[in-house]
């Protein structure tokens, strides 16, 4: 039988049928020796066979093959070190949210993470949320960082997602396709999930007023199919966002406003670090280009691991 993965919990896996049957499976363990580094063989959005079969006296479903991926988005893993963990397959799209406190997310975590999504080829989307929480001088903040990555080329959109506000224009975006909410715990994933589609009442949480850090309420990646023809998949809150297998020349093709410069540049070669006649680097001295994004690239270029708060 085909299926599609809906639920990982890293010993069993919900699949869906393609006859709309819901079944929980188990993988052979061939799969862990396939030269596969990740933490988590088959992933939420996979596109799996499986078969059932009998093992002594029960009826057991066992996943057998996974399908070729369109693309997935990947981090080194918390624990392993040398590890990876693919957090989802088979995306339409992104939405990344982003909180100016409460938590607090900052630039070298959005950037890491947009240029994961541009390596795999996967749309991102920026929803900068809890704006009536904002002051006005924060307020400011929010629209210069909406500027800055419209410019780059990101949809930006600003929202409320307890409110309401602009929830209509995210559905809008989500219709025929398998969208992925990513962030820090306690940006308001699932409080967005639920606005979407109030029937799933998904478990929410109150951000913790000793670290200003959400708490994780979503355990495992998980999709739901909605009421106006759209798959989203829940994941846990992201903290930090390690790059994986990306060679030190490409990591600048995957920040666009860079890409568009790079022919410029006097060496084909160019990281954009203390080579002359530098176009990046002249664009980031005109402030044509942001520092803070440099700033990020400058440290997956160097390998200094991701921390979510550091200085914006």
């Amino acid at each position: 039988m085909n299926g599609t993965v809906y639920k990982s919990t890293g010993s069993w896996y919900t699949v869906k049928s393609e006859e709309g049957d819901f079944y929980e499976c188990r993988i052979k363990g061939k799969f862990r020796t396939q030269n596969i580094k990740s933490t988590n063989p088959v992933a939420v959005g996979d596109h799996v066979v499986f078969q059932l079969e009998e093992i002594g006296d029960e009826t057991v479903a066992v996943i057998s093959e996974i399908g070729e991926r369109k693309n997935y988005i990947i981090r080194k893993s918390v624990k392993l070190s040398k590890q990876t963990h693919i957090i989802a397959a088979n995306l339409d799209q992104v939405f990344l949210l982003v909180t100016l406190n409460n938590p607090p997310t900052f630039t070298a975590f959005i950037d890491r993470f947009l240029v994961t999504a541009e390596a795999y080829d996967i749309p991102v989307v920026l929803l900068f949320n809890k704006l009536d929480t904002y002051s006005d001088e924060e307020l400011d903040e929010v629209d210069y960082l909406m500027g800055l990555y419209s410019h780059i080329g990101y949809k930006c959109i600003p929202i409320e997602a307890i409110d309401g506000k602009n929830v209509d224009k995210v559905k809008a975006m989500m219709v025929d396709k398998t969208s992925m909410f990513a962030g820090h715990s306690g940006v308001g994933k699932s409080t967005l999930v639920n606005a979407l589609e109030p029937g799933l009442h998904l478990k929410t949480t109150e951000i913790s007023e000793q670290h200003l850090q959400g708490q994780h309420t979503t355990t495992f990646a998980e999709m739901y199919d909605l009421s106006f023809n759209a798959r989203i998949i829940d994941t846990p809150g992201i903290k930090g966002f390690g790059i994986v297998d990306m060679e030190q020349d490409e990591i600048g093709d995957y920040f666009p406003e860079f890409f568009e410069l790079k022919s410029e540049c006097k060496f084909n070669n160019c990281l954009h670090l203390d080579e002359p006649k530098c176009a990046v680097k002249e664009a980031l001295e005109k402030d044509e280009i942001a520092w803070s994004r440099y700033r990020s690239y400058v440290q997956m270029l160097t390998g200094e691991e991701d921390n979510p708060y550091r200085e914006r």
